[in-house]
């Protein structure tokens, strides 16, 4: 789902420099996630053969990564900003790769828990979509994101599926140390295939802004969505920490089959969410939709925790959570997109993503520990409890505005001159908010995508101004 109204201009197309950056920055992107997610639908049964290993602590090793990604993924976007974006980049792929040796050398839980948490160490997806905004023209910055986010639910489901085929090739170990050639790959392609930025400078759109922390912080509407994301990821994982056991153990599905299950899942998933997403955005019915989603993934959870032993009933669950999930996946960071004041939307979505992190480290920790402690019925039934509280926080959210934001280059302004054009920009066809930095020569714009005279406002731009 897009997040952005694409800026057309006459030059509308992305530049072979463009395509070139985004593809190589999603190709980063998509190997470290396809690392991360690998191992999701087989840990849970291998590790129980592990010294010392109980759900607790298999739930821990599944999640931490999450904590300290949360932790980390913000100060190395700031650190980037002042030593450049490829250092950071590469130094956190070395991370992640030496995450995933130590965790395939380990003969330990306690081993894979320290693998695990220097693989989230390198926490540098906030650090790629700089990048990709330091290679990008204003007008071409929604295609270039939507190339890179896209990977990510790409990711997700290419990994769920490969990681019971290359468990029964390679195993838990060999899934990874392919994780960690997965790393050092990411540094090759952004070495020699992804193009080195002219200037890096601050990009309020993607980066988060200290300064406007407080702002969003205190955003109810903003609040709200930060704890979709921590809720779903929770759900996620803890989903992860009993699914593939229940499977294994008490439906008697073998580990290196599952892959049969999960992929026509996912499949038929991914097709059931685009008409609810045209539904949702087209028709403007995003919140029934929304809390309609939060509602099938509580149904899901239940009824995984109350037939998780009958494939005949876990099918038709998983087929409607990961429905309701991708479709959240997609539909949450546009309705942070939409909720953001225009200068904030970078800041916005850091928060946000850390929140996803620190929700699969909750999912993760609390869905193993309640599995030890009252079995793998009830850490379905906790999964579904958390979407209950979701629903019921989401429910008082008023209806979105359907505003999307936009870029538009104006060139370097002083303050008057740049407070001037702001109310300029106000009078055009479809623009609700307008904010000129004058420093940085970008109006932040909050438009109707359906009511916006382009033309019109191009002619503000810092091409339709000149003679």
């Amino acid at each position: 789902m897009a997040e952005e109204v694409s800026n057309q201009s006459a030059s509308s197309g992305m530049t072979p420099g463009e395509r070139r950056s985004s593809l190589s920055l999603a190709f980063i992107f998509a190997l470290r996630m396809m690392g991360l997610f690998m191992i999701y639908p087989v840990f849970a049964v291998f590790a129980r053969q592990l010294p010392d290993a109980t759900p607790a602590l298999i739930g821990l090793a599944l999640g931490i990564y999450g904590l300290t990604q949360a932790i980390l993924q913000i100060p190395f976007g700031m650190m980037s900003d002042h030593i450049g974006r490829k250092p950071v980049i590469a130094g956190g792929l070395l991370l992640f790769a030496l995450g995933s040796v130590v965790a395939a050398l380990s003969t330990s839980i306690y081993g894979i828990i320290l693998g695990r948490m220097l693989q989230g160490a390198g926490a540098v997806g906030s650090t790629i979509l700089a990048l990709g905004a330091d290679l990008t023209r204003e007008e071409q910055r929604t295609k270039a994101m939507a190339v890179i986010g896209m990977t990510i639910g790409l990711s997700f489901a290419l990994a769920v599926v490969l990681g019971p085929l290359l468990n029964s090739w390679i195993g838990v170990p060999g899934i990874f140390w392919l994780t960690a050639v997965f790393g050092l790959l990411g540094i090759a392609v952004l070495i020699w295939a992804t193009p080195r930025p002219s200037q890096t400078r601050m990009h309020r759109d993607t980066e988060a802004v200290p300064a406007l922390f407080r702002r969003v912080l205190t955003d109810g509407q903003l609040l709200r969505l930060d704890f979709g994301i921590f809720a779903l990821h929770a759900v996620l994982t803890a989903t992860f920490v009993a699914l593939p056991v229940a499977l294994h153990s008490v439906a008697k599905f073998d580990l290196h089959q599952q892959w049969m299950l999960y992929l026509p899942v996912l499949i038929v998933s991914v097709i059931g969410m685009v008409p609810l997403i045209i539904i949702a955005e087209k028709y403007r019915r995003m919140k029934p939709v929304y809390l309609g989603a939060i509602l099938a993934i509580a149904a899901a959870q239940f009824g995984l925790g109350a037939w998780h032993g009958s494939l005949w009933a876990v099918v038709p669950a998983l087929i409607l959570f990961f429905t309701a999930f991708n479709l959240m996946e997609a539909s949450l960071p546009s309705l942070i997109s939409k909720a953001a004041p225009p200068t904030s939307k970078g800041t916005a979505m850091g928060v946000y993503s850390s929140s996803q992190f620190l929700g699969i480290f909750i999912g993760g920790a609390l869905g193993g520990w309640v599995q030890g402690h009252y079995g793998l019925a009830a850490v379905f039934a906790m999964a579904g409890c958390i979407a209950l509280i979701w629903f019921g926080i989401a429910i008082t959210m008023p209806q979105p505005s359907y505003l999307s934001s936009y870029l538009l280059r104006v060139g370097r302004l002083q303050n008057e001159a740049a407070d001037r054009l702001a109310e300029q920009l106000m009078s055009v066809q479809g623009v609700a908010d307008a904010v000129v930095v004058g420093d940085e020569g970008v109006a932040y714009l909050k438009v109707d995508s359906k009511e916006l005279d382009v033309s019109a406002l191009h002619q503000f731009s810092e091409a339709g101004a000149q003679p």
